[in-house]
């Protein structure tokens, strides 16, 4: 049996604030933080996962040329260096290949423009265009998105060539109809602030309102759409409690051991059309 060419989008300076790869402070303790990438890694070395999906492409989208990208990534680099942290552990390899072997750059350069720049738009429907030329020349049959932090537009248009064919894992439910919905960039700390009975009405300032308190996040597995985190649900998962004196960094590890990892998993099974066992479903990714 053929399998589906898999390739995986991200952000490194996603992952850079998440501190991926390294020991994070969790309760007077220390926790490694796993990013999804290492998590798809164990995924498709360890369960059926890996006989039904081959990892064609690991793709980022930093730009080597950008200040606020060069300061997002100063602990890390745009790749692994000696002395440096990096995002996963030296010699990880997925399904017999070296995942440094995988990575590749499609740097979004048009960030560096200002907002309403007339060059801008021009600007990322060359990089949309050079998504698309990769994403071909590696024969992606499935494209997963983590922490991609651009909003696609061509690529995932009714009819394009990739529609229905690019997914995203987000930290948190995206339902609109659900209580417990977190969209867009703040999820996490929309979802912290909700826990302690609060809602933001200005992410600028961080002005916010009382709300009802709302205890538990997630994560989902949705298509890819022109909106922010709007695109059909697949699966989601909702098993993340918050206690409201978390740090930011505590509760993305809880987020992504709990919902996120979980969520990952029964997607990519849901787009083979099959179910996963029980014991992969409750596995968490790494000792408490």
């Amino acid at each position: 049996m053929s399998k589906t060419k898999l390739v995986y989008i991200w952000s490194l300076r996603n992952a850079a604030a998440d501190q991926a790869g390294r020991y994070i402070d969790y309760k007077g303790e220390q926790r490694y933080m796993q990013s999804p990438l290492e998590h798809l890694a164990w995924l498709l070395n360890e369960t059926w996962l890996g006989d039904v999906y081959t990892l064609a492409g690991v793709i980022n989208d930093d730009d080597a040329q950008s200040p606020r990208d060069c300061a997002a990534l100063r602990d890390y680099g745009f790749s692994r260096s000696a002395g440096a942290p990096w995002f996963y552990p030296v010699g990880l390899a997925v399904q017999g290949r070296s995942l440094d072997e995988l990575l590749i750059a499609v740097p979004s350069r048009y960030r560096q423009l200002p907002l309403g720049a007339p060059e801008r738009a021009p600007g990322k429907r060359e990089f949309e265009q050079r998504l698309e030329d990769k994403l071909m020349a590696l024969g992606a049959e499935l494209v997963v998105l983590d922490g991609l932090l651009i909003i696609l537009d061509a690529l995932v248009r009714p009819g394009s060539r990739f529609d229905r064919k690019i997914v995203n894992i987000h930290p948190g439910i995206t339902r609109p109809d659900s209580q417990y919905q977190r969209r867009g960039a703040y999820a996490t700390l929309d979802a912290l602030y909700g826990a302690r009975g609060l809602k933001v009405i200005d992410w600028q300032t961080k002005a916010t309102m009382p709300v009802a308190r709302v205890p538990m996040t997630g994560a989902s597995f949705h298509y890819v759409d022109n909106g922010i985190d709007s695109g059909e649900v697949i699966v989601d998962v909702l098993d993340t409690h918050i206690d409201p004196a978390d740090t930011i960094l505590e509760l993305r590890w809880n987020n992504f051991n709990r919902s996120l990892f979980p969520a990952l998993a029964q997607g990519l099974a849901h787009m083979v059309g099959a179910g996963l066992a029980e014991p992969l479903l409750a596995r968490s990714a790494v000792p408490a």
